[in-house]
């Protein structure tokens, strides 16, 4: 008589009783149940995002050309923070067709390994400039600057014609390069000694270029902002800006991605 009622369905009746504590509507009215299998879960994926990094020397690929900011560099990155050039200008081109046709090849992770914060972005009121350093001259971002509307008529840019009349002043950029390097900036010991000299030398035509070409490679040495009597924040936001999207070899970048 037993044998009669376990048929085909009370078979399955039984399976269905011994699977019934991993259903999926078992779990969700069990808050403990689903509070241990959340965890597992969160553990697993942990453990697979978190675990690789003991075992890699580092997170970010080295692209050549990439170096640290030089001290007129870095005041003039400072300045475009303070200002608040970031909340209108990104500086990360995506891997998309019409960013590239527009703005030049896709940004590297490694061409902000020496941001601290990085300027990447999300908001273009302003076009992405990744890669405006060299593509405009000297005298136009001044102009550009000092009135947008002059150059850009349809620009909605304030004005910031007060840089050319403020010289570059500020925290010793010796303890600044030094508070960089506990970050991971490897500037070298001869970088933070001759930080101060270097911040006005680049800005000065007369000057010797080539120690400080030496130690930071590509590192543009001019007068920027049209006065060489003058280091002002000008010359630094100016020399900030025409450093951007120079220091790689994209045409090399391009050939060593075509190659593999």
């Amino acid at each position: 008589m037993t044998s009669e009622t376990e048929g085909p369905d009370g078979a399955q009746g039984a399976q269905a009783t011994k699977a019934a504590w991993y259903s999926h509507g078992r779990i969700e009215r069990n808050i403990g149940l689903l509070s241990v299998l959340a965890f597992i879960a969160v553990a697993i994926g942990g453990a697979v995002e978190i675990a690789p990094l003991f075992w890699i020397d580092r997170t970010i690929e080295r692209v050549e050309g990439v170096r640290p900011y030089t001290p007129l560099e870095l005041a003039g990155r400072d300045i475009y923070i303070r200002e608040g050039c970031y909340t209108c200008h990104s500086q990360m081109i995506r891997p998309f067709r019409d960013e590239v046709e527009r703005y030049g090849h896709y940004s590297l992770a490694a061409e902000s390994m020496y941001d601290h914060p990085f300027q990447w972005g999300s908001k273009r009121t302003g076009p992405d400039l990744a890669r405006v350093g060299n593509r405009y001259s000297d005298e136009w971002h001044v102009q550009h600057l000092v009135d947008p509307r002059s150059v850009v008529p349809e620009s909605v840019m304030p004005t910031y014609a007060f840089l050319r009349d403020r010289d570059v002043a500020g925290p010793d950029m010796a303890a600044h390069l030094r508070a960089l390097t506990r970050e991971g900036v490897p500037y070298t010991q001869s970088d933070i000694d001759k930080a101060n000299e270097d911040l006005l030398a680049q800005a000065d035509p007369n000057s010797n270029p080539a120690d400080l070409q030496r130690r930071y490679p590509r590192a543009q040495v001019r007068d920027f902002d049209g006065n060489p009597d003058r280091t002002t924040e000008m010359d630094a936001l100016v020399a900030y800006l025409q450093m951007l999207g120079t220091l790689v070899d994209f045409n090399r970048v391009r050939a060593e991605e075509l190659s593999q």
